[in-house]
């Protein structure tokens, strides 16, 4: 059934491709939104609970761990996992997706399409940045900590998916100038994530002597590249993100510092990656981003 077609107020059947802290916060919204949540997992969990105001929910939802164990397609998909992990959703892809069905890409990164493009999925695939700060405790157990915002492009789909999650926890923006906001969400990430991936340390290292002007390099390359493919950044970007980096406590780890630290893949390639990848079609120097790449790449367990 397309996406466009679907009333308000009758129930989508959703997928959640992963698991984690992000996917698990967007089945219990969808679940509240009063639709049908299907968790397609790689480990199976008896259940999905998540922890939001100091009030833990049970979220209703089918958790299926083989996508041999899907019906066919379903009215909508979310792709939750890490950007490295995208090609491991493509078999659940291929039984989830038909021609009316959206495809909605909630990761990292500025090439949600670019990543996705190897499942050639019949129906459209939507961008999606999420400004939620949540943590997987074990698994089938999420915390969601913060934020709600969720921004997608305005476009037809855009605005189908709004409706989709309306009345729910999660609010739906909707984005004039999505490349912008984009590159805004990666500049967050640019820094702050492999600083604290290669040291080991939480967000207090960005405040020791000569981590400073590391991050203001880091993060004014990032604004030279994004121009260079199409944003609209400005050196107040830069400020508000080292304004957003001041805010957030010194003991606050990031994603990428807790794969890390459990010797999982990080999510470099995503994030300093495309910084680089879009400094080397545009002709703009990014050697601080470039050195970075290189010792995530050599610190990081092949994905």
């Amino acid at each position: 059934m397309s996406s466009e077609s679907v009333p308000a107020d009758e129930p989508s059947t959703v997928a959640i491709v992963g698991a984690g802290a992000i996917g698990g916060v967007l089945a219990d919204a969808v679940s509240r939104a009063g639709h049908e949540v299907v968790l397609c997992v790689r480990t199976p969990v008896p259940s999905l609970t998540v922890g939001r105001d100091g009030a833990e929910r049970e979220v209703p939802a089918t958790v299926v761990a083989d996508p041999a164990g899907l019906a066919g397609p379903v009215d909508w998909v979310l792709v939750t996992t890490k950007g490295h992990q995208t090609a491991g959703a493509f078999p659940w892809l291929r039984r989830l997706a038909g021609p009316g069905t959206p495809v909605v890409a909630v990761q990292n990164g500025v090439d949600h399409v670019r990543r996705l493009a190897g499942a050639s999925l019949p129906g459209p695939v939507l961008p999606a940045l999420a400004w939620i700060w949540a943590r997987r405790e074990e698994p089938g157990r999420v915390a969601h900590a913060g934020g709600h915002r969720l921004i997608v492009p305005e476009v037809p789909v855009g605005r189908a998916f709004a409706n989709l999650l309306a009345g729910g926890p999660i609010d739906v923006e909707l984005s004039a100038d999505f490349v912008t906001d984009a590159w805004r969400k990666l500049l967050t990430n640019v820094a702050a994530s492999p600083i604290t991936a290669l040291t080991g340390r939480t967000m207090e290292v960005l405040h020791s002597p000569g981590i400073g002007s590391l991050v203001r390099g880091l993060l004014a390359e990032a604004v030279a590249a994004g121009n260079a493919a199409g944003a609209h950044l400005t050196d107040a970007d830069v400020a508000a993100t080292l304004d957003w980096y001041q805010s957030l406590a010194g003991a606050r780890g990031t994603s990428m510092l807790e794969d890390r630290r459990a010797g999982r893949p990080t999510e470099h390639d995503d994030i300093t990656g495309a910084v680089v990848r879009a400094a080397d079609r545009h002709g703009v120097d990014v050697p601080l981003n470039r050195a970075v790449l290189a010792l995530l790449t050599a610190t990081s367990p092949a994905a």
